[in-house]
């Protein structure tokens, strides 16, 4: 837990991925095509990869939702692919990208 809290509060996007998930994929380009420059940690590069996921799940209270991506913005959970993309979409998002400083637009 300590590790997940540290790592997330590190930057002002922080993306918890799996490599080969298409996913992930897409919540990092949807990032990088905004002009974000997330930090991506790669749970599968990771020998405790498997304990941090358990500690993301718990955190995220919900066990049907997809593990990954899971997205922190300044140091806040924001949640899976489905809570970015709808805050993307009703336009939370830039507004959040903007306060935790990874916007200047």
């Amino acid at each position: 837990m300590e590790k997940v809290a540290r790592v997330a509060s590190e930057s002002a996007v922080v993306i918890f991925s799996v490599s080969s998930c298409c996913m992930c994929h897409a919540v990092k380009r949807l990032f990088c095509g905004m002009g974000v420059n997330p930090t991506v940690y790669e749970l599968d590069h990771d020998p405790r990869g498997a304990d941090i996921e358990r500690v993301l799940m718990r955190l995220l209270a919900n066990s049907s939702a997809v593990p990954v991506p899971i997205v922190f913005i300044g140091g806040k959970l924001i949640g899976a692919m489905d809570r970015v993309m709808a805050s993307h979409i009703n336009g939370t998002l830039v507004p959040l990208l903007k306060e935790a400083g990874a916007l200047w637009l």
